[in-house]
């Protein structure tokens, strides 16, 4: 069976999932303003796009209003350019929800859910680059564009040994970057980066994965009813074939549906 071909969702499966949303409490934490701000990162074409006519779409906007419509309560889309904007707007009560790697660093301020999609971390170079494999990049003087604050930007600070970060605003930024020439690398997820030396032929995309990004829905610290729900609402999602779905229909073949949680292996 293809990789992304799982079961379509079925009425009866979302209306398993459907838990009490009527319960004040889980309101107050999930959408305290009487509404779901769903955070909506755009540095990560995986998840979420702009359209030509302005339209937001994309897996997790697709995740957004099936929550919505389960909770029968009215949504927000908020549009950062870059999931490190996202974990700052935190600070700001900018949004209730959002759609993020998970990460050591940001679970200090976000909870989150076990993961609805699975992506690879990888590297584009200069096809000139005498570097073929990712584990190759850590080296003296290498010089690495990252987008700030991504989870590859917080990844990599944790795991280079040799190598230098440059960290850009977004991912559009750090590409610009790269592609003036006076940096080596550029690190960022793999399928967009394949996209690029598609339509590039100056660049490749560097064999291997530095990292396996897990990519889940998250909420602000300290709401135990609301991080139960949606750890519920992405397991139910992810076995009734809806996150299968979802990346079929916005050509996403390259990410894959994260397991049940029963099923990772424990940390």
């Amino acid at each position: 069976m293809p990789r992304n071909s799982r079961r379509r969702p079925t009425p009866r499966a979302a209306s398993n999932a459907r838990m009490n949303s009527g319960n004040a409490e889980l309101a107050r934490e999930l959408a305290p303003g009487g509404r779901i701000r769903a955070a909506i990162n755009l540095g990560n074409p995986v998840l979420a796009q702009r359209g030509a006519d302005g339209e937001l779409t994309g897996i997790s906007v697709k995740l957004a209003h099936e929550l919505a419509q389960r909770l029968d309560l009215p949504l927000e889309l908020v549009a950062f350019n870059a999931a490190g904007k996202v974990v700052s707007a935190l600070r700001e009560d900018a949004w209730d929800v959002a759609f993020l790697a998970i990460d050591p660093a940001r679970a200090e301020a976000v909870d989150f859910t076990a993961p609805y999609v699975i992506i690879e971390g990888g590297c584009l170079v200069a096809k000139s680059s005498p570097l073929q494999h990712v584990e190759e990049v850590d080296r003296d003087g290498a010089r690495i564009a990252v987008a700030t604050g991504s989870a590859y930007d917080l990844f990599l600070t944790r795991t280079l040994r040799h190598a230098t970060l440059v960290r850009h605003g977004s991912g559009e930024a750090a590409l610009a970057a790269f592609r003036a020439g006076s940096l080596d690398v550029l690190a960022g997820v793999k399928s967009p980066l394949h996209r690029v030396a598609d339509r590039d032929p100056r660049v490749r995309v560097l064999s291997g994965a530095f990292m396996q990004i897990e990519q889940a829905m998250g909420i602000p610290g300290g709401r135990p009813a609301a991080l139960a729900f949606l750890s519920a609402f992405v397991e139910d999602v992810k076995a009734s074939g809806f996150v299968a779905d979802a990346l079929d229909r916005t050509g996403q073949t390259d990410a894959r549906v994260a397991p049940a949680a029963s099923s990772r292996p424990r940390a």
